[in-house]
């Protein structure tokens, strides 16, 4: 349960530190005393939105900390809001996240609230409630939707247009058989364009090869004349080294000679070939221009051509995979649609039946409750579409919450449906959960925030003096000015404290005897209905 709060600098409280104790605990004081500043301080350790603009005036930061225990275990929730940047989150003095510091509240303290009684009029609170009471566990209902919606995202993205995959996949044969009819070679242009200057050139290279030898080899030429010069310096000592490489020279001019012979013998003129290099030269052309700057590029749009292609032509396997197993999902949702669907519908006029009961005991016998199932066109047969009905009047016709429900009506419903249902934190916390109620209506909501506390901590915000005459604790939110600065202040009244607190909500009038007589009798029976429980 909540041992202690501590607020400082929260809108009009400069500084509380609030004992609890277990039971029913009422927080009384007048309108704009600063009771709902406690309950924000709790909404905050609960990890909600700060408000910077609820940091009290001319103060930096607001602090609230909490003192939890459970057993024998103890947790220190600490969150502070500066007036200006983020906020700050503690749990048992080491920084956390907010997120972090709500998943342990969670566990710790619920909240309830005007807004929360708001929230009850939306079907999903009322499905939700229905499936708490049911112990209805959607993890797998949601977890079969998931997969139905995975598998069919993932089923469009292999299907598509039929047509434009048939028109790529045409397209795409083309190319490649385009590319693998013409079998480009890494280094082919070059080759062929050493053999389209040799074959365009035949005639020219024969006779420039036989002019060469015929000037190296011929009578005077160059061969000649070189074996000319190395015998003019034959026995001669100082031209020896000379007379020997000249006569080498001769020698290799000769063997050049024979080379360039052999070469230009070897040259034919072949205007066939050469058409077809030429062919073959301009096609690759063709092809660099389609699929790239070079050949290498070609041979790569090949291949990513080709595996293209092949997960086009797969996908009407991998599609009937796909519509196998979205089909065996499909099933499987529809099983479990009808699994949560039939508890549901079980459920509901058990529900309604307790909710009767609960109503009857909060002042509201006649009413009559109906928890209706339908299905929804997304989840046909899982009961998605849940709502309460009420007439809260015999007779009445019953109608939705948010048409025929008024304030004190639906604060008794929420009350009503919170003691239903089973499980929840140690601590509560009820936020005018009575508005609009009076009279007896009153007193049977305290007797209801008293049995709820028969086994937890509920902390509840009234101005009902039925309400807070039925708790075990009273703490009065109480504001004084001095001219200067607003404070509130936060006090645990005695039994005298409480029959004050109890005439001035009874009467207006503190000091009225009547009034102080009424407070001691709802507190003695309070104490009597409390020795009966």
């Amino acid at each position: 349960m909540l041992v202690e709060l501590a607020v400082r600098n929260l809108g009009v409280i400069a500084e509380a530190r609030v004992p609890l104790g277990p039971g029913l605990v009422a927080l009384t004081g007048e309108t704009g005393a600063g009771k709902t500043m406690l309950v924000e301080a709790l909404h905050l350790l609960r990890g909600g939105r700060p408000d910077a603009s609820r940091v009290r005036a001319g103060c930096e930061a607001a602090e609230v900390e909490g003192l939890f225990v459970v057993g024998d275990t103890e947790w220190v929730l600490r969150r502070v809001v500066p007036a200006s940047g983020r906020s700050r989150a503690y749990l048992n003095g080491t920084l956390a996240t907010a997120g972090e510091l709500g998943d342990l509240a969670d566990e710790l303290l619920e909240l309830h609230g005007q807004h929360a009684q708001q929230g009850l009029l939306r079907p999903s609170r009322q499905r939700d409630a229905l499936d708490r009471f049911a112990g209805i566990d959607r993890g797998e209902l949601r977890r079969a939707r998931e997969q139905v919606r995975g598998l069919t995202s993932e089923l469009d993205s292999l299907g598509g247009d039929e047509r434009a995959r048939l028109r790529e996949v045409d397209l795409l044969r083309y190319q490649l058989d385009e590319i693998e009819r013409m079998a480009p070679r890494p280094g082919e242009e070059e080759e062929l364009d050493r053999e389209e200057d040799l074959l365009a050139g035949a005639l020219a290279h024969r006779e420039a090869g036989g002019a060469a030898v015929e000037l190296v080899t011929g009578e005077g030429g160059a061969a000649d004349l070189l074996a000319r010069a190395a015998a003019a310096l034959q026995g001669r000592a100082p031209f020896a080294a000379a007379s020997s490489a000249l006569a080498r020279l001769s020698v290799e001019a000769g063997e050049v000679a024979r080379e360039l012979r052999d070469l230009a013998e070897g040259i034919e003129p072949d205007e066939e070939r050469l058409a077809a290099v030429r062919e073959r030269r301009h096609a690759l052309v063709e092809l660099r221009r389609k699929y790239g700057d070079d050949l290498d590029e070609v041979l790569a749009h090949a291949e990513a051509t080709a595996s293209r292609l092949a997960e086009l032509e797969g996908l009407s396997e991998r599609r009937e995979e796909v519509r196998a197993r979205l089909a065996d999902a499909r099933e499987r949702l529809a099983e479990v649609s009808r699994t949560v669907g039939a508890a549901r519908r079980t459920a509901a006029p058990e529900l309604a039946r307790r909710l009767e009961a609960e109503l009857g005991a909060l002042a509201l016998g006649g009413a009559a409750v109906e928890v209706v199932v339908d299905d929804t066109e997304e989840l046909p047969g899982a009961g998605e579409a849940v709502e309460v009905l009420l007439a809260a009047n015999p007779g009445a016709p019953a109608g939705p919450l948010s048409r025929v429900a008024s304030g004190g009506e639906l604060s008794r419903v929420m009350l009503a449906l919170r003691l239903v249902l089973s499980g929840g934190p140690p601590t509560m916390v009820f936020d005018e959960v009575d508005a609009g109620v009076g009279g007896a209506a009153a007193t049977a909501v305290g007797e209801a925030l008293a049995g709820l506390a028969a086994d937890r901590q509920v902390l509840v915000v009234t101005h009902l003096p039925q309400v807070a005459a039925a708790a075990d604790q009273q703490l009065l939110v109480a504001k004084s000015a001095d001219g200067a600065a607003t404070v509130t202040t936060v006090e645990a009244l005695g039994a005298d404290a409480r029959v004050v607190e109890l005439s001035r909500m009874l009467s207006g009038s503190p000091e009225s005897a009547t009034a102080r007589r009424h407070a001691r009798e709802l507190l003695a029976v309070a104490d009597r209905r409390r020795a009966d429980r």
